[in-house]
């Protein structure tokens, strides 16, 4: 998982991008339009809603899902074409369109089931892009602590919620994950017991470690990474006191391969970077994009 930074992002301020040659930003026209659809889906869905209809209610929502549809090409170039949360392009199978909050029911950590976030089934602030291994496994799982405040239609609160899943677009969430040298998903250290249980409800419900091309992937990185910061390392021993244009050139190109994997658009890069800071060598650290 690699942060997302979503906030005040729409297709109109999203420029090209050589990797998305069919990506076109927006006018500020079509963006209106869309949100003006939006609205005026938002209001029917409130309308049927207080008409206490709610197998219709989840039927509008179904018919009209083209519509959230229409901004997956968006949300792939927000993210250089990788899934918000695995950080792979094509090995969590091909990407929904995922409503961070469910649209139709919310499942507890013990299975209970509280109405969704209907009203939200339209904002596209809560829309986030995952592959479908992860996504279908979800499903309308939105567990919250114990205690928390519960946002509803009536009492809209969602940024007061304690929720258990972890937020892409979230920089603090993002901080609580790391990897080990196995490929797996893991806990960052030194975090608390309540974010220790958000990490591995999430990694249970996006079948983070289930997925076994997924984590092996993970694995081959993490090992080209230790050995490119191994041979980085012995190449600056033998050029330390000058005199080694040869190992000196060796570094350098070292030191862009490292920087290329912990780059924002390469797969995986977040799990190269962890790789550089399990050494808890400052000088390594510094070498990540």
């Amino acid at each position: 998982m690699r942060h997302i930074d979503f906030e005040g992002k729409t297709p109109v301020n999203t420029p090209l991008h050589p990797a998305f040659p069919n990506w076109q930003p927006w006018t500020l026209e079509r963006w209106n339009q869309w949100l003006q659809r939006s609205q005026e889906y938002a209001d029917q869905l409130q309308l049927i809603h207080q008409q206490g209809n709610l197998e219709a209610r989840n039927q509008f929502i179904d018919v009209h899902a083209g519509h959230w549809g229409e901004l997956k090409l968006w949300l792939q170039v927000l993210s250089q074409g990788k899934c918000w949360f695995s950080e792979v392009r094509e090995l969590y199978s091909h990407y929904d369109v995922e409503h961070f909050r469910p649209k139709k029911e919310a499942k507890a950590i013990d299975g209970t089931v509280r109405d969704g976030y209907w009203w939200l089934a339209f904002d596209y602030t809560n829309y986030r892009l995952c592959g479908n291994v992860g996504n279908r496994k979800k499903g309308g799982w939105f567990p919250l602590q114990v205690g928390s405040l519960i946002s509803t239609f009536d009492n809209r609160r969602e940024e007061s919620e304690a929720t258990y899943l972890l937020d892409p677009t979230d920089l603090d969430d993002v901080n609580l994950i790391a990897f080990d040298e196995e490929g797996n998903v893991i806990a960052a250290p030194g975090i608390s017991e309540w974010e220790k249980q958000r990490v591995a409800e999430t990694i249970k419900r996006l079948k983070l470690n289930e997925h076994e091309a997924l984590f092996e992937e993970r694995r081959k990185v993490w090992q080209r990474m230790s050995r490119e910061i191994e041979q980085y390392l012995t190449a600056k021993r033998r050029c330390i006191t000058g005199g080694n244009p040869a190992a000196a050139q060796k570094v350098r190109e070292h030191v862009r391969v490292i920087r290329s994997m912990t780059k924002e658009e390469a797969e995986l890069s977040s799990v190269a970077k962890w790789c550089l800071l399990f050494r808890n060598d400052p000088q390594l650290s510094r070498l990540a994009a």
